[in-house]
């Protein structure tokens, strides 16, 4: 992928994109946040499908490093093509930053699907499918880097789908330590 253009560090930046159209995208509620960014779900006027945005903390939008490695979860991610990992469609620069779209996922996170009551069916299969995630990025060099219930979803069919892979890390081998 081409490095970000200049723009990216003079132009404004909007500081809520509720309501707000990028591209191709209407941009809905926030759904989530965390350190290193905020999601939104959106609507793809084009495809007609429901997507997820995120878009990188504000704090952090000045700085080259960490806009690389905003890029670098998306190259990660999107190199991953599996039932329980949450899909990366597209890099967007809007208004001075960079945008991911991403596979919107419906449900609730595995901490809040772990403090409501499960069968001794249902753990199993939750745990598998969170193995199956993990092993398909491994598969493809990928350590994910920050597993843990938050960035796991739930969806109402029992689908697990493994989010969020912005410290996932790129090593060599199957022995070799985790690179950047």
């Amino acid at each position: 992928m081409a490095e970000p253009s200049n723009q990216l560090k003079t132009q404004p930046v909007i500081h809520d994109l509720t309501g707000a159209t990028v591209g191709r995208f209407v941009i809905g509620n926030r759904v989530g946040a965390g350190g290193m960014g905020q999601v939104y779900a959106a609507e793809d006027t084009t495809l007609k499908r429901r997507v997820a945005i995120k878009r990188m903390a504000p704090r952090l939008r000045s700085d080259p490093d960490d806009l690389k490695r905003f890029l670098k979860e998306a190259q990660r991610a999107s190199a991953l093509n599996h039932p329980n990992i949450a899909a990366i469609y597209d890099v967007l620069e809007n208004d001075g930053e960079v945008l991911l779209v991403m596979e919107y996922v419906e449900g609730t996170t595995l901490r809040r699907r772990f403090a409501e009551p499960m069968t001794t069916e249902q753990f199993p299969d939750i745990a598998m499918q969170c193995a199956d995630g993990l092993r398909a990025a491994h598969d493809q060099r990928i350590l994910h880097g920050d597993i843990k219930p938050e960035n796991i979803m739930v969806t109402a069919g029992q689908r697990v789908k493994i989010l969020d892979f912005g410290v996932a890390k790129r090593f060599s081998s199957p022995q070799a330590t985790a690179t950047t």
